[in-house]
């Protein structure tokens, strides 16, 4: 063999070992993002079924669909998504990798005993800005929570789902964009011009003529936000901004613009409300919250129809459970 030869043959494997050792790289990359992109949609699909079950019964050892063991709901949540995990919370304390307080991501699983030591005794699972959803023994459903509240009971935090570090957080319902301030805007806009529309219980979705409180909400988000949630009721309405959008139960966190849902009267007073258990009780009202302390709503013929109230120091939040964006 001529050096010459030598020479082509070595430039050849050497830029055949480039090649692959590229090929190689860009494989793993490739393979490693698509790894991120599926550990991505499985957590906020995590977050969004874990929403959708707050309020449903407690029930020891239960798994679903109806009602939920501690860690029964954990269960349920993640085989949904296509993970199977144990359900007794001895397991799933073992499950995954574990994780700081400081690194939590959505779809972790939290760990709380009753000392704030030892094994756990409850657990739920992280859904993000402070929050976790857990199905609660004491107060007899699924409830929505924060881990500050709960920081000095928390032994322990488990990530089931692949490391991501491309996870984007669920949006804090607090926050306003440009965009959603906006949306909101534009909503009560539209909801304005049916000021004095008479209200009707029950009334037909197939004209503007009379309207009850969630025929007036669905025509203020068709008509200023392009946004159809169905012909349905508050709780249809409710159940669509869990599934679609973001929500909060904390009435300080309300933004321009957000629908808001309650139970039903129970009486003028603060008093009247006291000691209710307020995941038990069911939305039976529906209007949008207008900041400055208003809500634009209608509520009964009496009222005159679509009208602006005030919010806060009145029964109306008194009677709140929920409000949010159904986007």
């Amino acid at each position: 063999m001529t050096k010459r030869d030598w020479l082509q043959r070595s430039t050849v494997a050497v830029m055949l070992s480039t090649s692959l050792l590229m090929l190689t790289e860009g494989g793993h990359a490739a393979a490693a993002q698509t790894v991120d992109s599926q550990s991505s949609a499985k957590s906020v699909e995590v977050v969004k079924i874990a929403n959708t079950l707050i309020g449903k019964d407690y029930k020891y050892g239960a798994t679903g669909p109806s009602s939920f063991g501690s860690a029964g709901l954990a269960t349920y949540i993640f085989k949904q998504v296509g993970i199977k995990v144990d359900d007794t919370i001895a397991e799933l304390y073992k499950a995954g990798e574990k994780v700081t307080e400081s690194n939590m991501q959505e779809g972790d699983l939290l760990f709380f005993s009753s000392t704030g030591k030892g094994a756990p005794s409850f657990m739920g699972i992280y859904i993000g800005n402070n929050q976790y959803i857990y199905s609660s023994e004491g107060e007899d459903a699924v409830v929505l929570k924060k881990v500050s509240d709960y920081s000095t009971k928390l032994v322990g935090v488990r990530r089931v789902l692949p490391a991501d570090s491309g996870t984007s957080p669920t949006p804090d319902p607090g926050t306003t964009t440009p965009e959603t301030s906006k949306i909101g805007d534009k909503v009560i806009e539209a909801g304005k011009k049916y000021l004095g529309t008479p209200y009707e219980y029950g009334s037909t979705r197939s004209n503007k003529k009379t309207m009850d409180c969630s025929e007036f909400t669905m025509w203020a988000y068709k008509d200023g936000a392009n946004i159809n949630m169905g012909n349905g009721g508050a709780r249809s309405q409710a159940n669509y901004v869990k599934s679609h959008g973001t929500y909060t139960t904390d009435i300080s966190k309300l933004k321009k613009g957000d629908l808001v849902f309650f139970m039903s009267y129970k009486g003028w007073k603060e008093s009247d409300y006291k000691n209710i258990n307020v995941p038990k009780q069911s939305i039976t009202h529906v209007g949008i919250y207008m900041g400055d302390n208003k809500l634009l709503q209608t509520f009964s013929k009496e009222s005159g129809g679509v009208k602006i109230t005030d919010f806060t120091g009145t029964h109306w939040e008194y009677r709140f459970i929920m409000g949010g964006r159904p986007y």
